[in-house]
């Protein structure tokens, strides 16, 4: 009898793993592995921001807070020959509690052709409205910190969020939650002969049609236009607090000046609401993006997967590819990537076995929908609550990092899907 009660068991579980595996937006067969943990005060904690590459394979990112100075960190992530990566701080915010370098850096880092890496800091500089700045490798191993501007809250913004974007001619462009009218801008930064930089306001957002705080970054399309999102703004009157959000685009003009356009204002409901990640093209010049509540998942919404698609009357027809159900994930609030095949990636703040956030694979299906595979549900308070996107390496691997839930500081993970 125990024998036979035993064989149910185990039939019973076999039955409920198959179950699980064929079902909906179930985990795939990949492989999880934690890269590093945080420590808080000694390497950092709260890392929201993604990770980037250098040519030789390590790995680079911020955090929040942390770190010696208390102000966050940027580190270096290296590769070992045994599987395992050792982690360094290249450089403490705030050296002696003085936040003029700026201080809470939120954004993923981008390098130029020389090796230099550049970044924003929501916080320190003038009053706490944060900077943009560089790091540069030294002979030694160190890295020096160097700022390029200062924000003051005025028409030129304050509090950036989001990573920069180079165009050809080596400027930096980027976006800032507020200032401007108290509603964020999207700016440029033009490197001078002598080193320093001059900042320029494309846009004043003004909360009204135009959207509100964008804490995403830029993309360029061929024609040098600039695409972006809103968390807020956009006048639907259909949303709580600041509406529901637009996708604007920015087209420059002979004279240096830019003129706005909003693409699409989102609604609510079944649609989406408040776009916080950045957008991708595809190949056809469709857009793709994430909005963090709205959907079918109850009232606000667990999120939704969105494509922009261009119409001959110069609209664009918006697309709900994915609505989360909170099993597969909830709250996704950074944007996508696709790989070589045309699938999309991305991450979920929160939603899974344990609301502690997944990460997430969209296949498009011959019929035109979208198939979603749900790669990893965060398990434990270290590995929980992915804020940022994800990036390729060279093997086709996923990485990314987590900011981590309770008394837990975040990870960097790998995923093999």
């Amino acid at each position: 009898m125990k024998c036979r009660k035993n064989l149910w068991f185990q039939g019973a579980a076999l039955l409920i793993a198959i179950t699980l595996l064929l079902a909906p937006g179930a985990g795939a067969q990949s492989q999880y592995k934690t890269l590093h943990r945080f420590k808080g005060i000694k390497d950092g904690t709260f890392v929201v921001a993604g990770l980037t590459f250098d040519q030789k394979g390590n790995l680079y990112g911020a955090s929040q807070g942390g770190g010696a100075g208390g102000g966050g960190t940027v580190f270096k992530l290296t590769p070992n020959a045994d599987g395992s990566w050792t982690e360094s701080v290249l450089y403490n915010f705030c050296p002696q509690n003085n936040c003029a370098d700026g201080a809470v850096p939120s954004a993923s880092l981008i390098f130029d052709q020389a090796g230099n890496l550049y970044g924003t800091a929501k916080e320190g500089g003038l009053d706490e409205l944060g900077t943009v700045f560089k790091l540069t490798p030294n002979a030694d191993g160190n890295w020096t910190e160097s700022v390029l501007h200062k924000f003051t809250g005025g028409t030129d913004g304050a509090n950036p969020s989001a990573s920069l974007i180079f165009d050809q001619a080596g400027n930096l462009y980027g976006t800032t939650s507020g200032g401007g009218d108290d509603l964020g801008t999207v700016f440029r930064l033009t490197p001078k002969a002598d080193g320093s930089w001059t900042e320029s306001v494309l846009h004043n957002f003004t909360g009204g049609t135009d959207g509100a705080s964008p804490y995403a970054s830029l993309i360029f399309d061929q024609a040098g236009n600039l695409y972006g999102t809103t968390s807020g703004g956009g006048d639907s009157g259909s949303c709580l607090y600041d509406n529901c959000g637009v996708v604007f685009e920015l087209m420059p003009n002979a004279n240096g000046t830019w003129t706005e356009s909003v693409l699409y204002r989102f609604g609510g409901g079944k649609h989406g609401q408040w776009p916080f990640g950045g957008l991708i093209f595809d190949q056809a010049g469709n857009l793709y993006g994430t909005a963090e509540f709205g959907g079918n998942c109850g009232d606000p919404g667990c999120g939704v997967v969105f494509e922009l698609t261009p119409q001959t009357d110069g609209s664009w027809a918006q697309r709900v590819l994915h609505s989360f159900n909170g099993s597969d994930g909830d709250e996704p609030v950074a944007g996508l990537i696709f790989d070589a095949a045309g699938d999309l990636y991305g991450t979920a703040l929160r939603g899974g076995a344990h609301n502690l956030g997944t990460v997430f694979k969209l296949t498009p299906n011959a019929d035109g929908k979208w198939a979603e595979t749900v790669l990893h549900r965060f398990l434990d308070r270290p590995g929980a609550s992915p804020s940022a996107g994800l990036i390729f390496g060279s093997s086709g691997n996923l990485y990314g990092t987590t900011n981590g839930a309770g008394s837990a500081h975040g990870s960097a993970f790998e995923i093999t899907p």
